[in-house]
């Protein structure tokens, strides 16, 4: 008889590729795929650790599937249980813990899945990472998601990713590209390429030459795959190159998501980041240049040690001003062995609430802004399988989320339409158009130079 397993993912894209890529270890024959939700005989649980509320999440994740199903086997991973193993194994019912290095392993460390009276701890030292374990998602949701690297040299102060994934490594372009074949031939659209620090792709290969600007135009290549989508890229390793690539290319999509973190020169340094904001005004200012309806989302962290009220106004006027679209802000949480902690002047909690609401509230004028000057635009929206409400969404190449009514005829598609007007949810309503010349000319003004 099969057995019921559910898998459940905390955090970030990367996270997602590896779960799916998980799942995939588990023969179809012998087990049953099943909704978190629904009562199963094995969970795994991808932890996220970035920060303390995401940790927070994992653990309630955790006892929501031991909740449902008492009984059941459990398998926590990821993060958080790479940081703080022993923590995760001291909530009750749960049955294995595995690191970075171990859970692609997991077949190898479970024995017919039978509760365990103390639970086992299989977590190694992060510095013997060396390994690039390839992972993508499939089945999931419209696009996929396409790892092309891990780990991260970049030892930010307030960062553990280091510690949580490694040093950075890569798998070669051409074994990514016959990834990005298999995913093609699933019949998925749009990829979206992630990783811990993607720009560094090819700093753990430096013999074979091959850098993300390399592996971009090889991607490009993929028949059948109409987008790409690259996720987060630091600022200090988006070249020219590559935004005038994007601006010329048919499938790589307008769309960039940049970490700024702060705009504060003192805070950046205290951050031990790799730029100044000049810089990052100047990315942005490039990207405008070259694709006007180009899409800018920014990382952005409030209540850094020392962040005084002058170098957070510094932040919210130097964000006000840049063409962005949307911000990802993040309260600063105070992370285990970072060096930020040796920073004495904290920022009291009710003090960073105060500047995150500030920044969410100016995050949704960028957004609300950057909508409006798309409205009466054609776009070709990718529309996801998922209906709420009697209503289905999607993105067009400029991420701008749409909402229209269900057709399942939509799903899976790149479908022409005409941006008509923002609703009470801040979607854009559409109307499909399917005028060639329309269609060409809006192709036309997407990837302009």
């Amino acid at each position: 008889m099969k057995k019921n397993i559910a898998f459940h993912t905390l955090g970030c894209k990367l996270n997602y590729s590896e779960t799916s890529a998980i799942a995939r270890l588990f023969d179809e024959k012998e087990y049953n795929k099943v909704d978190f939700n629904a009562k199963a005989d094995i969970y795994v649980i991808n932890t996220c650790s970035v920060t303390e509320n995401a940790e927070k999440k994992s653990r309630q994740a955790i006892r929501r599937a031991i909740k449902i199903s008492p009984q059941a086997f459990i398998v926590v991973t990821g993060c958080y249980c790479q940081l703080k193993p022993e923590e995760v194994a001291n909530i009750s019912g749960v049955d294995i813990v595995l690191g970075t290095n171990e859970k692609f392993n997991i077949l190898n460390y479970i024995d017919n899945f039978e509760k365990k009276e103390v639970p086992q701890v299989y977590s190694c030292n992060i510095e013997d990472t060396g390994q690039f374990i390839p992972s993508y998602s499939l089945g999931d949701r419209t696009r996929a998601f396409l790892k092309v690297q891990d780990g991260c040299d970049y030892m930010c102060s307030y960062c553990i990713v280091p510690m949580a994934r490694g040093r950075s490594r890569n798998e070669s372009i051409s074994k990514l590209v016959k990834q990005a074949e298999i995913i093609a031939h699933n019949g998925i659209k749009e990829i979206v390429l992630t990783g811990a620090n993607i720009g560094d792709y090819g700093k753990s290969n430096p013999e074979n030459k091959e850098n993300f600007y390399e592996l971009l135009k090889e991607l490009a290549q993929v028949e059948r795959i109409e987008r790409f989508r690259i996720s987060s890229i630091e600022p200090d390793l988006l070249t020219d190159e590559i935004i005038e690539f994007v601006a010329k290319s048919g499938k790589f999509v307008p769309h960039f998501h940049i970490p700024l973190q702060s705009g504060s020169n003192k805070i950046l340094k205290l951050m031990k980041r790799r730029y100044k904001r000049e810089l990052f005004a100047e990315r942005v200012k490039k990207i405008k240049s070259l694709i006007p309806s180009a899409c800018i989302g920014v990382d952005v962290i409030v209540g850094f040690p020392g962040e005084i009220e002058n170098d957070f106004m510094d932040t919210y006027n130097f964000i006000k001003k840049l063409a962005l679209s949307y911000l990802h802000v993040f309260t600063y949480s105070e992370r285990e062995n970072t060096k930020a902690l040796k920073i004495k002047e904290k920022v009291p909690h009710n003090e960073r609430n105060r500047r995150s609401k500030i920044l969410h509230n100016l995050s949704a004028q960028k957004r609300r802004y950057f909508y409006q000057q798309n409205i009466q635009n054609n776009a070709f929206v990718l529309f996801e399988d998922m209906k709420q409400n009697g209503n289905m969404n999607g993105f067009t190449e400029n991420y701008i989320r749409v909402e229209t009514p269900y057709n399942k005829n939509f799903v899976n598609k790149i479908v022409q339409v005409r941006l008509k007007e923002i609703n009470e949810k801040g979607n854009v309503m559409i109307e499909t158009c399917n005028d060639k010349k329309a269609k060409a000319k809006a192709k036309a003004k997407a990837i302009k130079v």
